[in-house]
């Protein structure tokens, strides 16, 4: 045993093309992006992860896939107020939207996640979405003319898992990137045509005033962390604290991104608001200064500095429609 050769290993050099994320310049913060080492970008496994999105096999009864609670003209997201799963169960949060992910370290509105991948993992188990089991998955997968070749393809191997699964469709996730909206050639692109008079009103308020900048700043309008923004509290959702367990993060929720938000409706982690106009109003009349976990970036509310009128409220929501970028919205 000791003089015997040892076996001929697999190559365990990298797989597939390799594939760079292509956005501008100033699309890229003090947040570099969040590719793991071990799950590069290639155009296979981004091709399989986009067919695996779509994918109806993951849901017990074939009736969901990824895109049936994350619909492209919708940014990825979920037009209705909370997401129904394959037996007709009801979840109890809106469902986020896929986009300019690439960057982020958590993921669900209460971070329960740390990577796209361990988010990936969850719909299929999940009693209130895909109601499947892994083992069934992969089974399905493995006994499909294609799926075998397509991850040979992708990730060397015909021998598929549930982790091969979730690095695929982590993969397509990561190129959904959006920052070709009017504000955009506006701000960026030197196009001073691309947003009317009533935007730019909007976009000074936005970045001015009406404080909306503290939790959504930077080139995807959004923080990388969790905020209590004064929220009535609805329905108990504890929010972060449901994964920490610290007090101070009670009904602290993820900061999204407002990138496409006039498509994204409704909003908040609860879809309590139908409309861009009761988001602006709620933000104007109704935050609750009280709650004793308001988050600090909320200083502005609790110094009494925003005051909006009707006639800002209404700049905002145009600046707001400003942030949709058509072009990603239909890229086939």
């Amino acid at each position: 045993a000791a003089c015997r050769k040892d076996p001929t290993l697999p190559d365990e050099g990298p797989v597939g093309t390799p594939l760079a994320l292509e956005f501008p310049v100033w699309a890229q913060d003090q947040f570099p992006l969040n590719i793991p080492v071990d799950n590069p970008l290639t155009v296979e496994g981004v091709a399989q992860g986009r067919r695996l999105f779509y994918e109806t096999a993951l849901s017990d009864d074939y009736s969901m896939s990824c895109a049936s609670c994350h619909q492209q003209e919708h940014a990825f997201s979920d037009p209705r107020q909370f997401s129904i799963g394959t037996d007709g169960s009801v979840g109890r949060r809106n469902s986020m939207a896929v986009q300019d992910l690439a960057w982020d370290h958590a993921f669900f509105w209460d971070g329960r996640a740390s990577s796209l991948e361990d988010q990936a993992f969850r719909p299929v188990r999940d009693l209130a979405e895909m109601r499947n089991t892994w083992p069934v998955v992969v089974e399905r997968l493995q006994a499909h003319a294609a799926y075998p070749g397509l991850f040979k393809a992708a990730f060397g191997t015909e021998q598929i898992d549930s982790v091969l699964v979730v690095k695929a469709i982590a993969q397509f996730e990561r190129t959904l990137l959006t920052f070709n909206s009017p504000f955009d050639r506006f701000e960026h692109m030197g196009d001073s045509s691309a947003l009317t008079e009533q935007q730019i009103r909007g976009k000074d308020l936005f970045f001015g005033d009406a404080q909306c900048w503290q939790c959504h700043s930077g080139p995807r309008f959004n923080l990388h962390g969790f905020q209590n923004i004064g929220l009535e509290n609805l329905n108990g959702d504890a929010g972060r604290m449901e994964v920490t367990g610290l007090r101070d993060d009670n009904r602290h929720f993820k900061s999204v991104t407002l990138r496409n938000v006039a498509v994204t409706g409704p909003y908040m982690h609860d879809g309590r608001f139908a409309t861009l106009e009761e988001v602006v109003n709620f933000y104007a009349e109704d935050v609750n200064l009280e709650d004793p976990t308001l988050d600090t970036h909320m200083l502005g509310w609790t110094l009494g500095l925003v005051d909006l009128d009707a006639s800002e409220r209404a700049d905002l929501v145009a600046f707001l429609q400003a942030l949709t970028d058509e072009e990603f919205l239909a890229n086939p």
